[in-house]
């Protein structure tokens, strides 16, 4: 049996700032446990799974943006890691689709997006972070199925992708996953509390319900015609389009799939992409519906963010839920640090950030 002071499973957002943190602190013995193959969790980019896109675009399939004003510690922290910054492409018309026509119309400069966006999408935060960390602390492949409360300690046990265990001794656990989904996949000996457990399952996971489209063109090209990219749809299937862009590379547009995950569910992905292409082809003309590129991330059939239960949740942010018990064998020894445990921002990247910098401190 490894041991280490502090476990951390999941290495999305939170799980490598917990590290990070731990880093810093001097806490060098801990380990992260990671049920993919890579670190990341819901942040993930375009180029990651196609060879199309250039390096220096990295376009988002996950989250997209912060808010600096809102959320100063995460824009601190993009700082303090020399990352770069801009602001999201806004300038020009916005096109509005509505149901029952078939021209869209275009709204003048009506939209204004405060948000920003990290140079190289968010997947520069993650690598910045991961090359902060120890390596050889960090373990992925390794998907936490059981944690066992005992007198000197928790006994973790992981499982790798041919079914091989590993189990791990640990004075405390930082779960760095959403609480729902930590609710239903994870044994807990000796149970959870019901009314901590029964809390944490009702936490609606931010993007387990969502789908997202991305197209990527030599240059965004509909910025020659006066448009920002920004679109509103009620015919579909996107419902909501930006300009993903990068500055000084390769035009993107992104979109929200409209319809809901259990419709999605009877829809071909090959499907769902030609239909997509197809409404982008007659919003901004004839060149967007080829696309040099495109991904479909539709993270409601990825068993490692989604559950059934996430497949009729609205797409609100959900109200944080109890981070740790407050009685019983687990007092004490465990803390849910995902960004759905954030007070302040549930949810959001600055809620991972936040959350894990509660966790840490707690420690």
């Amino acid at each position: 049996m490894s041991a280490a002071r502090v476990v951390i499973v999941g290495g999305g957002l939170s799980g490598l700032y917990a590290a990070y943190l731990l880093e810093r602190k001097g806490w060098h013995d801990y380990a992260l446990l990671e049920a993919r193959e890579t670190v990341g969790g819901r942040v993930l980019a375009l180029s990651s799974v196609s060879e199309s896109v250039a390096a220096s675009s990295c376009f988002d399939l996950g989250p997209t943006w912060f808010w600096p004003s809102m959320q100063p510690r995460l824009g601190e922290l993009i700082a303090e890691l020399g990352l770069n910054t801009f602001e999201q492409y806004a300038k020009g018309d916005l096109l509005f689709e509505r149901a029952d026509e078939r021209v869209p119309h275009r709204v003048a400069d009506c939209f204004a997006q405060e948000g920003r966006r990290v140079l190289g999408g968010m997947s520069a935060l993650i690598d910045a972070l991961h090359k902060h960390v120890d390596r050889k602390r960090v373990h992925t492949g390794q998907r936490v199925c059981s944690m066992r409360a005992s007198a000197d300690g928790i006994e973790v046990v992981s499982e790798d992708t041919i079914g091989s265990t590993r189990a791990w001794h640990a004075g405390h656990v930082l779960i760095a996953m959403p609480p729902r989904l930590a609710s239903e996949t994870l044994k807990f000996a000796p149970l959870l509390p019901p009314e901590l457990s029964d809390r944490w399952q009702r936490t609606a996971t931010w993007m387990a319900p969502h789908a997202k489209y991305l197209a990527v063109y030599e240059k965004p090209f509909w910025r020659a015609q006066g448009l920002s990219g920004e679109a509103r749809s009620a015919r579909g299937p996107l419902a909501e389009i930006h300009d993903a862009s990068m500055p000084g590379a390769q035009g993107a547009l992104f979109g929200f799939v409209g319809l809901p995950a259990r419709l999605r569910a009877n829809v071909p992905a090959e499907q769902l992409r030609a239909h997509c292409r197809a409404q982008l082809k007659r919003l901004f003309g004839p060149e967007a519906g080829e696309p040099i590129a495109e991904g479909l991330k539709d993270w409601s059939i990825d068993p490692l963010t989604a559950t059934a239960s996430d497949l009729t949740e609205s797409s609100i942010h959900a109200p944080s839920a109890p981070a740790s018990a407050t009685a019983g064998p687990w007092q004490g020894r465990m803390t849910g640090i995902g960004s759905e445990w954030s007070h302040a921002y549930p949810g959001y990247l600055a809620g991972a950030i936040d959350a894990a910098e509660r966790g840490v401190r707690a420690l």
